[in-house]
């Protein structure tokens, strides 16, 4: 429910001139607090407070929340309600219910070892999220307010921005699981140690931040590009180096995955900026929920998918072999993400 307002309130508040270098402070901090989650995670889970051992991870979310509310309630300025607004429900319920038929099962789907009505969720989540779609232009003909600004879905630009974004996200977040798994499962690097390799990934990631939402301004989708192409190098450095090394040591993958970082960082921060450029403001709430909503199924998949094909390959063979095998969805996904950009770069054109 947060991430939509949090873009919506930035496309509101912000004017055309500022908006750009505003979406990339956004990008900056959403990049350098998930890396940093993970070192924070590796020193909970070490410190054992009252003997909880992993679990201390989920009261994270308490204090952060209060200081949330704290600072929101304080800093961010009143906005207008518009008139004659109101919340779609029956579209927000259809949407939840697809979309927890289609991710639930790849994330149980191990656990339950495949059973063919795993599949026949599956099946079911992708026609409900399909038939949502025809109730939303079934809501609007009606005249009521539909989840989603159906004008939306005919700019070329902003879906294919979507599209890119969804792939990017499908690969980042997942990443960080596979590779945690791998230190610790078939490394046996401690959680403290596991969390500290991707110190320098935030610190490669915040420096590339700086300086990537001004060359965006003046270069669009390009830099964009450019990020996705750092990233694929790191990815196969780091394919290299486990491949020739049987156990490489803390450093060395610390300063692979600052490479994969920097990437990762001329793209977050200028991203949503680029995708939501060509909506208008009074659209900026639905584009801003578009936005939000994709990168968050993009990011559940992406972990249920790749977390899936990593456990499946670890069960039948080795844990080096899942992470070659994730290496290689990492790769095709921001491959992917690259050709939805070229392709919304056409559309500006």
């Amino acid at each position: 429910m947060m991430v939509p307002q949090v873009l919506a309130t930035i496309h509101l508040l912000f004017p055309d001139g500022s908006r750009g270098r505003a979406f990339g402070i956004y990008g900056i901090v959403l990049g350098l607090a998930g890396a940093a989650g993970f070192a924070l995670g590796g020193v909970l889970v070490t410190s054992d407070l009252a003997g909880l051992g992993w679990r201390a991870v989920f009261f994270v979310n308490v204090p952060s929340g209060l200081i949330i509310i704290a600072l929101a309630w304080w800093i961010v300025p009143s906005v207008p309600r518009r008139v004659g607004t109101r919340l779609d429900a029956p579209g927000a319920i259809v949407l939840f219910c697809g979309l927890l038929c289609l991710i639930g099962p790849l994330l149980f789907g191990h656990d339950l070892h495949w059973t063919p009505w795993i599949w026949l969720v599956m099946t079911t989540g992708v026609a409900v999220i399909a038939a949502f779609l025809r109730f939303e232009r079934w809501v609007a003909s009606r005249g009521g307010m539909p989840l989603i600004d159906l004008a939306l879905l005919s700019d070329a630009a902003f879906m294919r921005g979507l599209y890119a974004a969804f792939f990017f996200f499908f690969a980042n977040l997942s990443f960080y699981l596979v590779m945690t798994m791998f230190m610790q499962k078939a490394l046996h690097i401690p959680p403290l140690q596991a969390g500290l390799v991707f110190v320098p990934l935030a610190l490669t990631f915040v420096v590339a931040s700086r300086h990537s939402g001004v060359r965006a301004r003046h270069r669009g989708t390009l830099v964009l590009i450019e990020g996705c192409a750092v990233q694929i190098a790191g990815i196969a450095v780091l394919a290299l180096t486990v491949a020739w090394i049987e156990a490489p040591s803390v450093s060395i993958l610390a300063l692979i995955l600052a490479i994969f970082g920097y990437g990762q960082g001329l793209v977050m921060a200028p991203l949503s900026g680029v995708v939501l450029s060509t909506v208008n403001p009074a659209s900026a709430g639905a584009g801003a929920g578009m936005y939000g909503t994709t990168t968050q199924i993009a990011n559940a998949s992406g972990v249920a998918a790749i977390g899936a094909v990593f456990f499946a390959v670890e069960a039948t063979q080795s844990a080096r072999s899942a992470l070659f095998a994730s290496l290689a969805l990492f790769a095709l996904s921001i491959i992917a993400c690259v050709a939805f950009l070229t392709w919304m770069r056409r559309a500006n054109a």
